[in-house]
């Protein structure tokens, strides 16, 4: 494979001399720039100060546990950071951990540079196609958001009347509903309609930002007020002044900075981490959430000021299955834009297909038809999308529904439950959060459910060994 054109700033996290020595050679032999760190306070320290292209993170840093500093890695460069997994300890337990924290890659070690350059290559390739999406979809983000808001529901279209009124004024709003209904379009259409229109939208998306950083990552901090700290940093309310600060999914905020974000609610004022001056910023807050708040006011996990103060207008987003009649006309709307986007033309649904997707519950409402629809769209060799193009899920559930109360074993009544949590969640980190169980619990009770309903027996091919003989890690 040709050494990549392009020359990218590689960062080297090891505790290990001998490593990081042969694979700087290796790295700066194909015309890279690598830096060096031995531990996590200093790779922290140098990805703050320094930009970088791509990580090759050690999964043990002496006593230190990579995985632990990976999503630390990741926030400090807001996302744009590949990392890369090396170990001499591969498993397949820690890949599958590594991957759903954020990692690009998993190499076991010892590797040849033949795969190094494999890596180097696709991250190239990824990033340029996701400055190529990110382009594409600034362009299409007027268009994207018509099409999400379309309704011929009276609840919707309520929902929308309101929203649109209240979007000239300075109120603050909170989006309630279940994952996928399109809180974050809502937000951003009110943004776009109100005096703010043409000033930032800022978002915060509260569950995935580490809790230890939450408050830098608001506020800003300054420097030399935390390991790692070594300059000074704004936070998104200073990146949304003037404009809309979005508090994605507001129920998984810290309880101990809520008393802060509610001086920036009544008083716009905030202070930054390590700072004892007031700032002020001009910003109108809108937050969603898919969680009870009255119900987490009273479980003592969520301030009663503070609910009051962001819930001066309540929506209420429905799911999409209290919309079908909105469903074929959305299906539809989605597969022309996504198809046109594409460069692939129009494209059409088949009569067998429609009827698939609106027999269909839709669990995770519009974002989940959305998925359904771009899959259909690539799978699909010519110009129509047929049932055969679409998720298994839209065929398997119109013959037989399980609900509470169905004459069904309970084993089946947590199969579809589980299904239906996972379909409605961004990620299966958060399913697990949902359903009480930790990842790993997840994904075999997900592995048993598919062989169960494939064989009715049998093992997991892709489970790690110690499992497919019928003892499973404790």
């Amino acid at each position: 494979m040709p050494t990549p054109k392009e020359s990218l700033n590689l960062l080297v996290v090891d505790d290990e001399p001998s490593l990081r020595r042969t694979l700087r050679t290796a790295l700066e032999s194909m015309g890279h720039r690598v830096s060096e760190a031995t531990n996590v306070a200093q790779a922290l320290e140098i990805v703050l100060h320094h930009r970088f292209d791509l990580a090759f993170l050690d999964l043990r840093l002496g006593t230190e546990n990579g995985l632990d500093l990976l999503p630390r890695l990741l926030y400090a460069t807001d996302h744009r950071l590949h990392v890369v997994i090396v170990t001499a300890f591969a498993s397949f337990d820690s890949a599958v951990d590594a991957l759903r924290k954020g990692a690009f890659d998993y190499l076991p070690k010892p590797f040849t540079p033949d795969q190094i350059r494999v890596v180097l290559n696709r991250s190239i390739l990824v990033r340029g196609l996701t400055n190529q999406v990110a382009e594409l979809t600034e362009r299409a983000g007027a268009t994207d958001s018509t099409t999400e808001l379309t309704t011929l529901e009276p609840g919707m279209q309520q929902v929308l009347d309101v929203a649109f009124r209240v979007a000239p004024t300075e109120a603050t709003v909170l989006l309630r509903g279940e994952s996928g209904t399109g809180k974050g379009v809502l937000a951003r259409a009110i943004h776009a309609r109100s005096n703010r229109g043409g000033k930032p939208f800022a978002t915060v998306h509260c569950p995935a930002i580490p809790g230890e950083l939450f408050e830098s990552e608001l506020f800003g901090h300054m420097r030399g007020s935390f390991t790692g700290a070594v300059q000074d940093r704004a936070g998104r309310v200073d990146a949304a002044d003037g404009g809309t600060l979005f508090l994605d999914e507001i129920g998984d905020l810290p309880l101990a900075l809520q008393p802060k974000l509610l001086r920036l609610v009544q008083d716009k004022e905030f202070e930054r981490v390590g700072d004892s001056s007031p700032r002020t910023a001009d910003v109108r807050i809108l937050a969603a959430t898919n969680r009870d708040l009255k119900a987490e006011v009273t479980a003592g996990r969520f301030r009663e000021d503070l609910f009051y103060r962001l819930n001066v207008i309540e929506l209420l987003v429905p799911p999409l299955r209290q919309r079908p009649r909105d469903v074929l006309p959305l299906a539809r709307s989605l597969l022309r834009l996504i198809s046109q986007q594409a460069g692939k033309g129009v494209l059409q649904l088949t009569a067998e297909a429609q009827a698939a997707i609106q027999a269909y519950t839709w669990p995770g409402n519009v974002r989940e038809l959305r998925n359904a629809i771009e899959r259909g769209m690539i799978l699909s060799p010519g110009q129509e999308v047929g049932l055969e193009h679409l998720p298994g899920q839209l065929t398997g559930m119109m013959t037989q529904r399980i609900e509470v109360g169905a004459p069904v074993t309970l084993e089946e009544l947590e199969g579809e439950h589980i299904r239906r949590i996972v379909a409605a969640s961004a990620s299966l980190e958060e399913a697990a959060k949902i359903l009480g169980i930790d990842p790993s619990t997840l994904y075999r009770k997900r592995q048993k459910a598919k062989l169960k309903s494939q064989t009715g027996k049998g093992t997991d091919p892709d489970a790690p060994p110690e499992e497919q003989d019928g003892q499973q890690k404790p």
